[in-house]
């Protein structure tokens, strides 16, 4: 490790840019980028299936950066091949781990079961397990696990067959959504009568991300800053014309007009205090707790997308945020 030695920080390689109005440095760059910076222990990287990974072998050795994740977006009905084809390639490239995040409905449109996504999981299993790269399912907007109380069903058809589940944490697409009411009713907790706070804010014995962490679920994170109870992404709509979701805002503060609104470091409390939580968890239980964070500053819709500010620099300062808090524990 180069960033930590008791703490693997990575990064998204989708992150590795200033901005998405200008144009994105080719692969060989932005590992390089990764590799000066000097905080990152490997990349996480998102398949495109039709992106030739076949230089990433010798791209990764001559920059000394891993492929540490492999992962990608899935429908169940239509893309068991391509996640086999991932997990092997993953394998291939040296990664250990395939986050995975799956859509809530089948490609025929149903919503799918609790079951079919166990099912789905145990297919990775045991094509992760011959390609010694295992999934991990990312819970995650749009996706099956969007409405958290399916999380312990699946997993709990999972021990039925001696499976854990094994879960990616991201706190910022559960802390985004507190205090909003359209967001909270997304996950299905709209009879909650404080916002969503008993069970997405840290410091709450009922909260979700603690009972996943306390069974061992969580095997892989990301971090991106968050602040709750805000509007969304005013600087780029979804393709159906809404704005995009609220789950990312500036770690550092960003240049005037480089982003859709005022910014206050204090709006970044409550998810610094989530993360260190999750430090604390991996201080504690080392063997039931994830080995490694990727900092997943991005651009698209749902995120950094449209707006001006250096998400690149916001990614480094995460990074070294992480390091500082872990020493301190």
């Amino acid at each position: 490790m180069t960033a930590s030695k008791a703490l693997s920080i990575g990064i998204n390689l989708d992150g590795v840019l200033v901005h998405d109005g200008l144009s994105t440095p080719d692969t060989p760059t932005r590992l390089r980028w990764v590799r000066e910076a000097g905080v990152f222990d490997y990349i996480e990287k998102n398949i495109d299936p039709r992106e030739d990974f076949a230089p990433y072998r010798d791209w990764t050795a001559e920059h000394g950066v891993p492929i540490g994740v492999f992962g990608g977006i899935f429908c169940a009905g239509r893309d068991e091949a391509l996640m086999h084809w991932g997990l092997r390639t993953g394998g291939e490239l040296g990664a250990r781990l395939f986050n995975m995040q799956l859509f809530a409905r089948h490609a025929d449109g149903h919503t799918l079961s609790d079951r079919e996504v166990a099912d789905w999981f145990l297919d990775g299993m045991e094509h992760g397990t011959a390609a010694g790269c295992l999934p991990a399912m990312e819970v995650h907007v749009d996706m099956w696990n969007e409405r958290f109380h399916r999380v312990e069903a699946v997993g709990e058809l999972l021990a039925r067959a001696n499976v854990p589940l094994r879960l990616t944490l991201d706190h910022s697409h559960l802390i985004f959504k507190i205090d909003t009411l359209e967001e909270v009713a997304a996950s299905g907790l709209q009879d909650a009568t404080d916002g969503g706070r008993a069970l997405l804010a840290p410091g709450q014995a009922s909260t979700l991300y603690r009972q996943w962490l306390a069974r061992g679920w969580v095997v892989h994170a990301h971090t991106r800053s968050v602040a709750p109870g805000l509007p969304g992404n005013a600087a780029m709509q979804r393709s159906d014309g809404r704005p995009g979701r609220a789950i990312q805002y500036p770690f550092i503060e960003p240049v005037p007009g480089t982003f859709h609104r005022d910014w206050d470091a204090q709006a970044l409390t409550i998810w610094k205090t989530a993360v260190v939580e999750l430090l604390d968890w991996m201080k504690t239980h080392p063997a039931h707790a994830p080995r490694q964070i990727s900092c997943e500053f991005i651009p698209f819709p749902d995120y950094g997308g449209g707006g001006r500010y250096d998400i690149w620099q916001n990614n480094i300062a995460c990074a070294r945020w992480l390091q500082e808090e872990w020493r301190r524990r």
